[in-house]
């Protein structure tokens, strides 16, 4: 129990802060992107670690998660009964393609071919902060996402954010 609690403790220290920015950058013949420099600066802590890349689950796009965040989220997960079916159906699901990637002493990432196919990646993608981690898109359905063609997003941050009351005078 005592090694759980300091193991869930070095977790923590260890947690990314919020990634901020939305970047554009190619993807070479082989898979390759070159992650951008500000974002390369707020990934350091993690760079040694590598990260776990996977489908999104509501979107055409790649997630990548720091190790520190993808351990807080198998915790999570591992919470699950998996005596229950629809508990053993969600983490296969999840887990579909999650591959172990790391940023080259180049600074390049390389993105597994099945995942590229998943995401319909071509040359040109956007890398968006999403809070903790880093979605990867296709350029072209990123800026489709955001068009706001098929949501309002007024209606969408109050349905989400109109209740949420915190310490901090933000509501």
């Amino acid at each position: 129990m005592v090694n759980i609690f300091i193991f869930l403790l070095l977790i923590k220290q260890i947690k990314v802060d919020s990634i901020i920015g939305t970047y554009e950058c190619k993807l070479d013949a082989k898979g390759r992107l070159m992650i951008p420099a500000a974002l390369k600066k707020q990934l350091a802590p993690s760079l040694k670690d590598g990260f776990v890349l996977k489908r999104s689950v509501f979107q055409p796009c790649l997630e990548l998660y720091p190790m520190a965040e993808w351990t807080l989220m198998m915790l999570k997960i591992n919470k699950l009964n998996r005596f229950v079916k629809k508990n053993n159906d969600f983490i296969r699901r999840f887990t579909a393609g999650v591959k172990m990637v790391e940023v080259d002493e180049l600074g390049r990432l390389l993105i597994p071919k099945d995942l590229i196919v998943f995401s319909t990646i071509s040359k040109d993608i956007v890398l968006s902060s999403a809070v903790n981690i880093v979605e990867i898109w296709d350029k072209e359905l990123y800026e489709k996402s955001i068009s706001g063609d098929d949501v309002d997003f007024a209606d969408l941050a109050e349905d989400v954010m109109g209740n949420l009351n915190d310490d901090n005078g933000i509501s």
